[in-house]
């Protein structure tokens, strides 16, 4: 079991993670080109190393990949709005046994997501934008 705590200070977060077998804890600065944002919750992933962390950031409305390791940000998904693939106040997020993503909204969102895992791929773009069916020519 993994237990991983995030506080912010100024442009700082900092991951305190704590295990059976080790303690670590990690800062992560703020690029000074990113937007303001703030971490309301955090998931692993479901592979036995727990590779990646996914981070809601309810300031900015985005959900962040990052690799566990490094810290550094893989990708990110999401937008402000109230339709699928959006967020309104995106607050918790967690991750089922099949790596599915869910997320709960706050405010007036009201509504669980649910994002189905289909495997990995080469990261093409940092920012992935709304995930919302592409339409079919």
């Amino acid at each position: 079991m993994t237990i991983c705590c995030t506080y912010a200070i100024e442009s700082t977060t900092a991951f305190k993670c704590s295990t059976r077998r080790d303690v670590c804890e990690r800062a992560v600065h703020r690029q000074e080109d990113a937007a303001a944002g703030s971490v309301w919750d955090i998931a692993f992933s479901k592979d036995p190393q727990q590779k990646y962390l996914y981070l809601c950031d309810g300031e900015n409305e985005k959900v962040y990949i990052m690799d566990r390791e490094s810290l550094q940000i893989s990708t990110s998904f999401g937008d402000g709005g109230r339709q699928p693939g959006q967020f309104y106040g995106v607050h918790s997020i967690a991750v089922d046994s099949k790596g599915n993503i869910y997320t709960t909204e706050t405010y007036q969102g009201h509504r669980v997501q649910k994002f189905v895992y289909k495997g990995t791929e080469p990261v093409t773009k940092m920012d992935q934008g709304v995930v919302w069916p592409k339409k079919s020519t």
